[in-house]
């Protein structure tokens, strides 16, 4: 039985690659076998990232900028990628913004522009990604949700942006899995807190954060790691027949309301 977990001569794109879940991924596909290209912003954080992946699986990724709210910067990255890779087999759409402000202090303006990131963004990497992958016959899409797209929290949290936005990820994911088909797959993953470097520090500031793990039949938050494995397998022929799907790496919250 071959490997069904393999990404060989796969080339996958990870937007958003250069810091928390998004990093995890993209070496987590290097090392199953894919060429890998991450892109982000700022190049420091890329140059970062490439090292960190290198040190940790032995894989070289190739690092690009781009700005995930803008579509002629979205298309120089499809460009781009197909110019010197070939070929785009695997988009990950890891990039994410969240800003918190209760009901009536929530700037408009601040809605709008995570509107703009969490959804126009990721929708014009798809439309862009998309059409290369149904042309070559071929593709997986996979786009980082997280469990307030369906479920809120109780008193919200300050979280009416970043919900919103994750519910609009999830019915985005579905619709252009009946459109992409049958050459294209497009899933979401939707983890709960997950510890990033960013939420290390913030841990580390309030240590109590590890409690929002309570709860939950796996009594404990998320970890970047949580979030490999199910990326790995919706971009590998193991998932060959998953695509509509927001699969949940949370420790069982959404199975308990």
């Amino acid at each position: 039985m071959k490997d069904l977990f393999r990404l060989d001569g796969k080339v996958a794109v990870v937007i958003g690659g250069a810091g928390g879940i998004g990093q995890g991924i993209a070496g987590a596909m290097a090392f199953y076998g894919a060429e890998v290209v991450i892109a982000s912003r700022k190049m420091e954080s890329l140059v970062r990232a490439k090292s960190e992946i290198k040190e940790k699986v032995g894989k070289d990724v190739a690092i690009y900028t781009v700005d995930a709210t803008n579509e002629d910067s979205i298309i120089a990255l499809v460009n781009t990628v197909v110019s010197n890779h070939k070929k785009a087999d695997i988009l990950v759409n890891a990039q994410g913004y969240n800003k918190k402000f209760s009901l009536f202090d929530f700037p408009m303006d601040v809605m709008a522009d995570m509107m703009n990131v969490n959804v126009i963004g990721v929708a014009m990497a798809c439309k862009h990604f998309g059409k290369v992958m149904k042309e070559n016959g071929y593709g997986r899409i996979i786009n980082l949700s997280s469990v307030r797209g369906v479920r809120a929290f109780s008193g919200g949290g300050g979280n009416m942006g970043y919900c919103t936005s994750k519910g609009a990820v999830d019915m985005l994911t579905r619709t252009l899995a009946a459109e992409l088909g049958p050459e294209v797959t497009v899933n979401a993953i939707g983890p709960t807190l997950t510890v990033t470097p960013m939420m290390a520090e913030v841990i580390k500031e309030h240590p109590e954060t590890l409690n929002l793990g309570n709860g939950k039949p796996l009594e404990r938050i998320g970890k970047v790691e949580d979030c490999m494995g199910p990326a790995v397998f919706l971009a590998s022929e193991a998932g060959a027949f998953v695509t509509g799907q927001i699969l949940y790496p949370d420790g069982g919250l959404t199975a308990i309301g």
